[in-house]
């Protein structure tokens, strides 16, 4: 009986690990983690960078749950999400809105006393923004992915504002990338698991234009706007003509993956240019953080 009690338990702290989604939230830190480096010329200061990342993390975790607790419906009806644990039940909605809770407030607590006012600022925006805006949209309009771009590219300007407490032009052009980078990836996703969308009530481009047009030209149109921003670091004087040169070759491989489903809006060149996507971003981190300049 103990031995049992002890695998359920086990069992249930995997599926409050879930409920944090650990792996999306990967991705948020990495990005927070970009925007300190590149807003750090005299080197990192560990504690202030432990704290931001720490803070920033759980503010996701939180946002990440609250998500699932308002799509707990949806969730239930799409293959590949009806195993979570609110769907499929073995976490409570009292429990799991008590868990979302604590990890927001003491994420946006550590941002707050521990890094600064402005950065717990940016992250409260980032938790409202998906939350009340980007979530419920989900269900009523195509246009929730634009809406969602704006929470999921607020995590490097947190980074910047751990360090320098504003938000100048560089913080917003870091912003800009991954606002645009999002787009084409978003874009991809739903193409590849529009049956699962469309059962689930989602009224994303490719339910509601299924022959693919418009989800191919506005993958297409992202893509093709990223490439000038990405090189906009070097012209803001953070990185050097090496990043000038690879962010180029990258930018265009990207915008012909785009171009390439656009053409055939086949699910293989969906999952090429997703792939692309999730190869691109790092790379592009990558690069600007080796060729940084000190500003």
């Amino acid at each position: 009986m103990a031995e049992a009690s002890a695998v359920a338990t086990g069992g249930q702290a995997g599926d409050y690990v879930t409920l944090a989604k650990p792996r999306l939230n990967l991705l948020v830190v990495t990005t927070t983690l970009a925007g300190y480096y590149m807003a750090a010329p005299h080197g990192l200061g560990w504690a202030l960078l432990l704290h931001t990342l720490i803070g920033t993390a759980l503010v996701a975790s939180g946002a990440s749950a609250f998500n699932q607790l308002l799509e707990i419906d949806a969730d239930g009806l799409m293959r590949r999400t009806r195993a979570r644990p609110l769907p499929s039940g073995r976490i409570e909605p009292r429990r799991a809105k008590a868990f979302a809770f604590v990890l927001s407030v003491t994420g946006l607590a550590q941002l707050a006393f521990m890094v600064n006012l402005l950065a717990a600022g940016v992250a409260l925006v980032t938790l409202l923004t998906y939350t009340v805006l980007y979530t419920p949209l989900k269900r009523r309009t195509s246009l929730s992915t634009v809406v969602g771009g704006v929470p999921g590219a607020l995590p490097p300007m947190i980074g910047w504002a751990a360090v320098r407490n504003n938000l100048s032009i560089e913080a917003w052009i870091l912003f800009g990338i991954v606002f645009l980078w999002q787009m084409p990836h978003f874009l991809a996703i739903a193409w590849m698991y529009r049956e699962d969308y469309r059962r689930a009530g989602f009224p994303l481009l490719p339910i509601i234009e299924p022959d693919g047009g418009s989800t191919g030209r506005q993958s297409v149109i992202y893509a093709a706007a990223l490439l000038p921003v990405s090189l906009a670091p070097t012209a803001a004087g953070m990185s050097g003509n090496v990043y000038l040169a690879g962010a180029a070759v990258m930018g265009l491989v990207f915008l012909a993956l785009a171009v390439r489903f656009a053409w055939l809006r086949t699910a293989s060149d969906a999952r090429r240019l997703f792939f692309g996507s999730i190869v691109y971003l790092p790379l592009l981190w990558i690069l600007m953080v080796v060729t940084r300049v000190a500003i």
